[in-house]
């Protein structure tokens, strides 16, 4: 298969999945996957020109049907961690969504137990 097969194939199924009926959903079924770029690495810790308080936020790959209610329900259960602010965004790779931590629950930990360090 060439890549843009791939791309069609995993359009399809993506809108096979949204077309589902909307119900409560697995916590599994809204958070597909982290991901991980040099950029989200900085969403983790801060950057420094902002004194580094910019950071402990994580980016997820999450289904694109989900709302940012559902993000943050699906996060809290899964990682037993309070959100303060969900962001999303919809590009190529699909939809995106920028999750910020309350203050007393750390990034960096959530990504060491999910692997991505």
């Amino acid at each position: 298969m060439d890549p843009y097969e791939v791309l069609l194939h995993r359009a399809q199924a993506q809108r096979d999945r949204d077309a589902e009926p909307r119900g409560k959903m697995d916590p599994y079924e809204v958070l597909l996957h982290p991901y991980v770029t040099e950029k989200t690495l900085n969403l983790i810790s801060g950057t420094a020109k902002q004194a580094f308080k910019d950071g402990n936020r994580l980016e997820f790959i999450v289904r694109r049907s989900a709302t940012k209610g559902e993000v943050k329900m699906a996060f809290e259960a899964m990682f037993e961690a309070k959100v303060e602010k969900v962001n999303t965004f919809i590009d190529d790779v699909g939809k995106h969504a920028i999750v910020k931590l309350k203050a007393g629950f750390s990034a960096e930990e959530i990504g060491m137990r999910i692997g991505v360090f």
